[in-house]
């Protein structure tokens, strides 16, 4: 049975071909401004992009900016997040990263990942699509549930934990092309390589994947 090449090898195949697939692939989420985005990717934590998406309009019109979001308490903000699931503290960390926001960076989102994730609620992932959408920064991988999944049934890592999964992940491409990579890798999860019933006999990329296929020569 022929060996599949190197995860390093692979990689850029799989980024090419996807390329392919999903040509206009970027963020799904609705966004004006990096406060907007940042509070949005929040906000999608355990919640899909499509209810994040219902939640947002109404939450803006109330809270614009940092400065709005900031001059209120929690509970004020709860019922415009209430379905995007553990509501209160998400509510919470809005708040709190809207003050933080006011006290050190004058309402302004900050263009380096060390400054985001000092604000309550940003962990890497929110903090590289931040980054990356907004300010055209590829300072990491966006590790979601799809690209967490699709990396290890596409052996390009054999880590369970996103936070060791992003440095395998960031190995394999360019830096230019991280959040490319991420994603180009979502979409394919969301269309084809599904959490409960991945479609391998029709999946384009399964000459490249070990659980899907054989390699062609």
């Amino acid at each position: 049975m022929p060996r599949f090449p190197s995860s390093r090898r692979r990689a850029p195949q799989i980024l090419e071909r996807l390329g392919q697939l999903y040509p206009h692939a970027t963020c799904s989420l609705d966004w004006r401004n990096p406060y907007e985005l940042l509070i949005a990717t929040m906000l999608s934590a355990q919640c899909t992009d499509e209810r994040v998406n219902q939640i947002t309009p109404a939450l803006f019109e109330r809270f614009p900016d940092a400065a709005a979001a900031a001059a209120v308490e929690p509970a004020d903000v709860e019922p415009y997040v209430k379905s995007a699931g553990f509501f209160r503290n998400k509510a919470k960390n809005i708040v709190a990263s809207s003050r933080l926001l006011m006290e050190r960076h004058g309402g302004t989102v900050p263009r380096t990942m060390e400054e985001l994730l000092e604000l309550p609620g940003v962990a890497r992932k929110t903090a590289s699509v931040v980054l990356a959408w907004c300010f055209g920064i590829n300072a990491g991988v966006t590790v979601d549930t799809h690209v967490s999944r699709l990396a290890q049934r596409l052996r390009l890592t054999r880590k369970s934990e996103p936070r060791q999964i992003e440095p395998d992940l960031m190995k394999l491409v360019p830096q230019a092309d991280w959040q490319t990579l991420s994603i180009r890798l979502i979409f394919h999860g969301r269309a084809v390589c599904t959490a409960r019933k991945p479609n391998c006999p029709g999946c384009p990329i399964a000459d490249l994947c070990p659980m899907g296929g054989t390699p062609t020569r």
